[in-house]
């Protein structure tokens, strides 16, 4: 536990002082993503998959570096990349000996480009926004402490398993404080959003939500290939990969939210 917390503390002095500047945000946030891709990878070697490791690691990075340097070459130019994506693990699978899990090698490949360094990109895109400094912060508030009060609550007072196929030690006890938090991390970032009462309860349900199905989702994937945490890089804490995971679900949803519905 104490681990834990001194790491908390580190890791929210690192947040606190890299979201002031727009674009050593979009570096750090870059870095989280390549840290997380590389233990993504790492967990589905450890499975047996004989992916593209690397090359999955840099295409993954493209994606954050270009969002910090503000590259665009299309509107929707991530579309396109993930084409490209696509079409080089093609044509790299053309060059082994055996077809043997060729499907599995491409797909897992791709879905990790998606799902860790395109989702988490996701934050950069907010920060970048009008007023992104609130956003970004907002954003964080409420995933984080949906995270922090369904562990603290659920490992003191959890009793009842939430899905104990997919993460034994969560609870349905720690399931409801993780949505009280985030309620109230909506709240209180009211200043920053200024949008009424209800919609604020609204978004702290919502990122509640998507924040546990985030976390239930890594867990998913971590059982899949028998490691309890995705990385050792952070003391009493795991890997990145573990502490972004309610992230990759929230930042991605928000942006949107933002920019389709509320045309921020």
């Amino acid at each position: 536990m104490l681990k834990r917390v001194i790491s908390g503390v580190v890791l929210i002095g690192i947040i606190w002082g890299a979201v002031i500047i727009d674009w050593v945000c979009g570096l750090v946030i870059a870095a989280f993503a390549i840290a997380g891709l590389y233990e993504f990878f790492t967990m589905l070697e450890k499975k047996g998959l004989n992916l593209y490791k690397y090359f999955g690691i840099g295409m993954g990075a493209v994606i954050p570096v270009s969002l910090v340097l503000r590259f665009e070459l299309t509107k929707s130019w991530e579309f396109l990349f993930v084409v490209l994506a696509l079409l080089f693990l093609i044509i790299m699978q053309f060059k082994r000996r055996q077809n043997n899990g060729a499907i599995i090698d491409i797909s897992t490949t791709l879905f990790g480009i998606l799902y860790v360094s395109w989702f988490f990109s996701f934050l950069i895109k907010i920060r970048y926004m009008p007023s992104g400094l609130g956003l970004l912060v907002s954003v964080l508030l409420i995933t984080k402490l949906g995270d922090i009060g369904a562990y603290f609550i659920g490992s003191r007072f959890g009793k009842t398993p939430l899905l104990p196929r997919v993460s034994p030690k969560k609870t349905v006890e720690g399931s409801i404080a993780g949505l009280v938090f985030s309620v109230f991390g909506a709240l209180i970032s009211a200043p920053f959003l200024k949008f009424n009462f209800f919609h604020l309860i609204f978004l702290g349900l919502s990122f509640g939500i998507l924040g546990q199905l985030g976390d239930l989702s890594e867990s998913l994937i971590k059982r899949d290939c028998q490691v309890k945490d995705s990385g050792k890089l952070i003391p009493g804490m795991g890997g990145v990969l573990d502490e972004i995971d309610s992230l990759l679900f929230t930042a991605p949803v928000f942006y949107l939210y933002l920019s389709a519905v509320l045309k921020i």
